[in-house]
């Protein structure tokens, strides 16, 4: 049940959702929830290759499209598991906006839904982490082009930081930060070659060097050196544009450098995961038990028969 008894690299990983762990396997993907009724409920349906082009596969390429398939299956993770803890009444009647998007897109609403809330997510991001900085650096009159893109850098990292910190105060989120940390505990456990056992992934790191908070910090870094390309002549709307058209590039050079990271264990890899691995002190919390329990149901439903197959 572990990678075949000893150390390893896994390619399983995941997130966590309300009250439970999304897990994606090299042939599965599996969402287990907590109900309030304390019965554990597992989701199971086949990952879907993203493409069969050579092209898309290639280094780079493959980051932008692996990033947005991410996005895609976290948003379905989420509503499948937001759904057994849904606050209004049951007996409250639709409004005209829900009829009109039911007539609007009918058994397609679902799907609508989740591609609507990736977009929406990107554009607030882009907007919080890409507009703004752009815009209060050309504030500053400033000449160099250099000088503006670290200053653009520093502001990106700070709106990062205290956005992290700011979220990981709320009540409802701090319980999700628990089901990363057994998220990461329980994937911890299988590549140490322990049994998946409550007891075994208690005692493991609920830190990883392949969690999503040390991506986004990564892009963080990789986006002051790729926006330095940028033309010092250009306008801020023009740095603007020019920051989005570079957009896929930071994404696929980071997910480079995660994988990287994610694969070996030396100093030069360590010493590039741990400004990661100290972010997620804020979006990873000790879990408890039960926590744990549910996060290893979800990587049991995604590991294959044969555990080469999950090898990173």
């Amino acid at each position: 049940m572990s990678c075949n008894k000893e150390k390893c690299k896994t390619s399983i990983g995941g997130q966590a959702v309300m009250e439970g762990v999304m897990m994606m396997g090299p042939q599965k993907i599996a969402v287990s929830v907590r109900k309030p009724d304390g019965e554990i409920i597992t989701d199971l349906s086949d990952v879907k290759k993203a493409t069969k082009s050579k092209f898309l596969k290639l280094p780079i390429i493959r980051g932008c499209v692996n990033f947005i398939r991410s996005l895609v299956i976290g948003v379905k993770s989420l509503m499948f598991s937001a759904e057994f803890f849904d606050i209004e009444s049951e007996e409250e009647k639709p409004g005209k906006f829900d009829l009109w998007l039911e007539k609007t897109f009918g058994n397609k609403l679902k799907d609508a839904i989740i591609y609507l809330s990736v977009v929406l997510s990107v554009v607030l991001s882009v907007g919080l982490f890409i507009l703004l900085p752009t815009f209060v650096a050309n504030l500053l009159k400033l000449q160099s082009g250099f000088t503006k893109t670290l200053i653009e850098g520093f502001l990106r990292i700070i709106i990062f930081l205290f956005y992290i910190i700011f979220v990981s105060r709320m009540e409802d989120i701090k319980r999700v930060f628990m089901y990363h940390g057994a998220e990461h505990k329980s994937i911890a456990c299988y590549e140490a070659g322990l049994d998946l056992t409550v007891n075994n992934a208690r005692d493991c790191s609920r830190f990883h060097p392949r969690c999503g908070t040390s991506f986004l910090l990564i892009v963080m870094v990789v986006s002051f050196f790729v926006f330095l390309l940028i033309p010092n002549q250009a306008s801020w709307l023009g740095r603007f544009g020019f920051r989005l058209l570079l957009l896929p590039v930071v994404a696929g050079v980071s997910y480079e450098i995660i994988k990287f990271a994610g694969r070996h264990d030396n100093k030069f890899t360590r010493a590039i995961s741990k400004p990661g691995i100290w972010m997620q002190r804020f979006t990873t919390k000790e879990p408890t038990d039960d926590m744990i329990e549910v996060a290893i149901c979800s990587l049991r439903a995604v590991m294959p028969e044969n555990a080469e197959e999950a090898k990173w």
